[in-house]
């Protein structure tokens, strides 16, 4: 049986079509699954990226594109009233629910459904207190380990090649995106692609030319 670590952070429209989804996609398959938020902007950061909602027409794009693909796969989301928000607080109560910072899927479930569910502001104090009483964590979320645990699992995410969210690490091998869903299924499955240098050839390409900033 195979073991997948799930990289997320709540305020990826993506991670959340993932998290609802992945079940099915990968149903009849052995697996175990672990949960382990990280800091998205930290990623970024890290990569000197943008994020997708900080390019205007990129923003407007991501919006219309994950409805489209909720209401193609069957899975309920409404937009929250802003976007993008501070997570912070989103990731620390996660944490704070398990001791070892791993939290359960219905921990996670309840914070995704928080910030893509009815429409609502992600980030408001009195929801977020209506929350915590919900999931009633097992630590402080406000407390020093659970702040150093998120970057420590973001740190540890970045080691392993992870640049973005949702991210399916297993075996030695990482899967990005909502749309590689698939591609996991076949991995997890035994497909011979996988043994074939497809995976590791990609890494003789040489790159002909860097952009640089003006």
């Amino acid at each position: 049986m195979k073991h997948i670590t799930f990289y997320l952070d709540f305020i990826s429209p993506y991670a959340y079509l993932a998290f609802e989804k992945l079940p099915e996609a990968l149903q009849g398959i052995s697996h175990s699954v672990s949960y382990k938020p990280v800091l998205f902007a930290g990623l970024l950061k890290h990569y000197g990226q943008l994020g997708p909602a900080e390019v205007a027409p990129k923003r407007d794009w991501t919006y219309r594109q994950v409805l489209w693909l909720a209401h193609s796969n069957g899975i309920e989301m409404q937009l929250p009233a802003s976007h993008p928000f501070n997570p912070l607080s989103l990731l620390r109560l996660a944490l704070a629910c398990d001791a070892r910072g791993m939290p359960n899927r219905y921990a996670c479930e309840t914070l995704f459904r928080h910030v893509w569910r009815g429409g609502a502001e992600a980030a408001d104090p009195q929801r977020l207190k209506l929350l915590a009483e919900q999931l009633a964590p097992v630590r402080d979320m406000n407390g020093e380990d659970v702040k150093a645990q998120l970057k420590t699992h973001t740190e540890q995410a970045i080691a392993q090649g992870v640049f973005g969210v949702p991210a399916f690490a297993v075996d030695d091998k990482v899967f990005w995106g909502f749309d590689a869903l698939p591609m996991l299924r076949d991995y997890l499955a035994g497909d011979a692609w996988f043994a074939q240098g497809h995976w590791e050839g990609v890494g003789a390409v040489k790159t002909a030319t860097v952009r640089r900033p003006s």
